[in-house]
């Protein structure tokens, strides 16, 4: 049974394909179009889908959408109703969408459809399905799973209603548990501290993440006497009359702004302390609230499992604390947990939930690493390459990981582009941008010059499974770069007293470890651990490396730019490698050193646009 899962019109649209049980191939669209978190309907990636099945449409069983239009225009509607008059403005631009376009949701993806893959329209008709929001989520993180029984969160902005909810999940069922309902929403509060920090919602929010080591809680009192009532299971409301979104067009009202002494921040500003310390306020307040919860469910379900998903559960600094504080045996988290990885859960739905298909338990998960997306062919590779009159050599195996592993030693910075590409945000070692751990000068070379982002920004290290706790307090897998741990601390360089009393950014030119490069402010680290049954390339370039230099840790970071999707064919990585600092590009088995290129002649010009004030 092939059941096709889709994505769509929100953020981050994307399709899935699984053929009974195992995940075909799930990408998202921005991929395709070079459009970061693309909106549009997935057509794309639903291409890419049938293709890596090797499929027509019509071979397609099942159609399954990852959210119900109705109830969310009724959650619509009955906001305003509430809200009146205020929000008219809102109101107006909302609604003449909604009754063009998304009301009749069913009949545009038949319409869609059937044009782009001259199909009967009675016939997708009969195929479509509506899972809800929060189902999909649940079960994007419950069924691939290695558990036959967990308790399931999810927690985002708001899918219909919900914002926030409850699982038990067995065998292959899902039973629906509780739920907080909109607007009183964890992820929407955080979205909200994005706004008002000067970030892009949707899109901004691990930049406060990222931003909270360098802040002190200063505010956290404050949120919680005038914006959120937490109560002791981890529910919680929040107070209207600070923010906006309910009915407006901004995030936060004037109130809020009041309380915290200004306007929001301008995009591209300066960062301040204040936003610092707000960033580390609203991070404290997330991590105390998902660990509440996280009990809760703890208790209710008896499970000693817990699987999560949505916007949420992308927060890794939270992740990291939930698995120290043992309140679960064992937590696995969906890698693509956002919207994107909906169309998956949608799929995933649909065959175990409506189909009541039996579902067999993978002890590894059922995620093949999250290697999910295209692989670049050999022709499509030189025909890439030729559109530039690229220069390019091809190696051996054993040749190829020597030569790599010299010169990540040597301080190169590497566009990796191997096999399948990854589904969800991170990059895996499928379309990463690689370096040595060990670097003084790697993290500031990577964010302003290969990356063009802000300096405060921290990377990832990928390591070598079976030794990841030699370099990190970490003692279980982390395949999915979704857990945030302490430094070991033998890797760790002591501060001394002036160095302690640092503040904001100046704390980012201390060195911290003897892995500087992946080491953020608080000495922690996001970890990738590299398994060699899911990327056998990658883990063999790690373990070369390791042979080389007696680490085994890379930096690794996604293979993009600010402002663009990573890399998916091989012509992205080219004109992404000429466009930056990059010093060396690998495509499957071929190199390439930036010294031996032709002029690229749009550099300049595309430089400018993602220069850094």
């Amino acid at each position: 049974m092939y059941i096709l899962g889709i994505s769509a019109f929100y953020h981050d649209s994307a399709a899935a394909l699984i053929k009974d049980e195992t995940i075909i191939g799930a990408a998202q669209e921005e991929r395709f179009t070079r459009k970061k978190h693309d909106s549009e309907f997935p057509i794309n990636a639903i291409k890419y889908c049938l293709e890596e099945a090797n499929i027509n449409f019509s071979q397609v069983d099942a159609i399954s959408f990852y959210d119900k239009p109705f109830l969310k225009f009724e959650r619509l509607l009955e906001t305003y109703i509430a809200e009146a008059p205020k929000g008219l403005k809102s109101f107006l631009m909302a609604i003449p969408v909604w009754l063009k376009e998304k009301l009749f949701l069913k009949h545009t993806i038949i319409k869609l459809l059937a044009e782009e893959f001259d199909i009967d329209k009675k016939l997708i008709e009969s195929k479509i399905l509506f899972t809800e929001h929060h189902q999909s989520h649940g079960a994007s993180a419950f069924f691939p799973s290695p558990f036959e029984d967990a308790a399931v969160l999810t927690l985002d902005g708001v899918g219909e209603w919900a914002t926030t909810s409850l699982w038990h999940g067995k065998s292959n069922t899902m039973e629906a548990v509780s739920e907080i309902r909109f607007p009183h929403s964890l992820g929407l509060l955080y979205s909200a501290f994005t706004y008002y920090t000067g970030f892009k919602v949707n899109s901004g929010e691990y930049k406060i993440m990222g931003l909270a080591p360098y802040g002190q809680p200063k505010y956290v009192d404050l949120i919680k006497e005038h914006l959120i009532d937490i109560k002791p299971d981890g529910s919680f409301k929040l107070n209207m009359d600070y923010f906006n979104y309910a009915s407006g067009l901004t995030m936060t009202s004037s109130k809020f702004h009041n309380l915290f002494g200004g306007p929001p921040r301008e995009a591209e500003s300066e960062v301040s302390q204040k936003e610092m310390d707000l960033a580390r306020s609203v991070q404290d307040i997330t991590e105390e609230v998902v660990i509440l919860i996280a009990k809760h469910a703890q208790k209710t379900t008896k499970s000693k499992n817990l699987c999560l998903a949505g916007g949420v559960a992308l927060n890794c600094v939270a992740n990291g604390k939930l698995l120290r504080e043992k309140i679960f045996d064992k937590i696995w988290i969906q890698p693509a947990a956002g919207d994107a990885g909906g169309a998956l859960g949608a799929a995933l739905s649909a065959y175990y939930q409506h189909f009541n298909k039996p579902r067999t338990i993978n002890p590894n998960d059922n995620m093949q690493g999250s290697y999910l997306g295209t692989k670049s062919s050999e022709n499509e590779i030189i025909g890439d390459f030729s559109k530039y009159n690229a220069v390019y050599k091809k190696y051996e195996e054993t040749e190829f990981y020597e030569i790599l592993a010299n010169e990540l030693a040597n301080e190169k910075v590497i566009g990796w582009h191997s096999g399948r590409m990854e589904f969800g945000p991170r990059a895996l070692g499928g379309r990463s941008i690689i370096g040595d751990a060990r670097s003084q000068k790697m993290q500031s070379i990577m964010n302003l010059k290969i990356k063009y982002r802000e300096s405060f920004r921290p990377f990832a290290p990928s390591v070598l499974a079976e030794d990841v706790s030699e370099y990190f307090e970490h003692y279980s897998e982390s395949p999915y770069m979704l857990l945030v741990a302490d430094i070991q601390p033998d890797k760790r360089i002591p501060m001394t007293k002036e160095q302690e009393e640092l503040f904001g950014i100046e704390k980012l030119k201390i060195s911290r470890s003897t892995l500087p490069a992946i080491t953020h402010v608080d000495y922690s680290a996001r970890i990738q651990t590299v398994h060699k049954e899911t990327n056998p390339r990658y883990y063999n370039l790690i373990k070369n490396f390791k042979e080389k230099t007696g680490s085994s840790v890379i930096v690794n970071t996604s293979f993009n730019v600010r402002g663009e999707p990573i890399v998916c064919t091989a012509e992205d990585s080219y004109k992404c490698f000429m466009r930056t600092e990059m010093d060396i590009l690998v495509v499957e088995n071929y190199i390439l050193y930036k010294t031996d290129q032709p002029n690229f002649s749009d550099k300049e010009k595309w430089q400018e646009t993602f220069k850094l004030d």
